[in-house]
């Protein structure tokens, strides 16, 4: 399959449909763990010793898979108000620098977010039994789905395409 701007729009297309899935997923997963936790501290005056934990790194997971849906919408910070009201060229211009920020940002979490998962694979959080690189792999994952779609929203603005955002197809 060769690369063009319409392949890497389905590409992306399926990340952030898998990403949406996976986080509304963990959102209610944690929502009936933290239920049960509710219900054993008060009802059974039981809690589970693992729910808060899980909890946490549940959230860790759908909150940045969402964020990095939040990229591909256009969703991120940026001066969209200011951008939005210039002439053409200088909107192209500063649209593929505010994207190529959001897009360097990402490298940097991919990155160091698997530099950190590396440092910690070793380490065992202590409720769970797991390695505590589990907390860190989401910073990583998010970063490269940020990057992709940061360069798709570079293409997209230097060949004039007109984008269409997820939750509007």
């Amino acid at each position: 399959m060769p690369f063009t701007l319409e392949n890497l729009a389905k590409l992306t297309h399926r990340l952030t449909r898998w990403a949406l899935y996976i986080s509304a997923a963990g959102l209610v997963l944690m929502s009936l763990i933290i239920g049960w936790q509710v219900f054993g501290r008060y009802v059974l005056n039981a809690s589970p010793a693992w729910s808060e934990p899980v909890a946490l790194l549940l959230m860790l997971y759908y909150i940045m898979l969402a964020a990095a849906v939040g990229v591909y919408e256009g969703f991120h910070l940026g001066l969209r108000i200011v951008i939005d009201n210039l002439p053409p060229l200088p909107r192209c211009i500063l649209s593929v620098i505010n994207d190529g920020l959001v897009g360097f940002f990402g490298l940097q979490m991919f990155i160091h977010g698997t530099k950190l998962a590396g440092f910690t694979v070793d380490h065992v959080i202590p409720t769970l039994g797991i390695s505590r690189a589990a907390a860190y792999w989401p910073f990583a994952a998010a970063g490269l789905l940020i990057l992709i779609f940061s360069i798709e929203r570079i293409l997209i603005t230097l060949t004039n395409k007109n984008e269409k955002p997820t939750w509007n197809s």
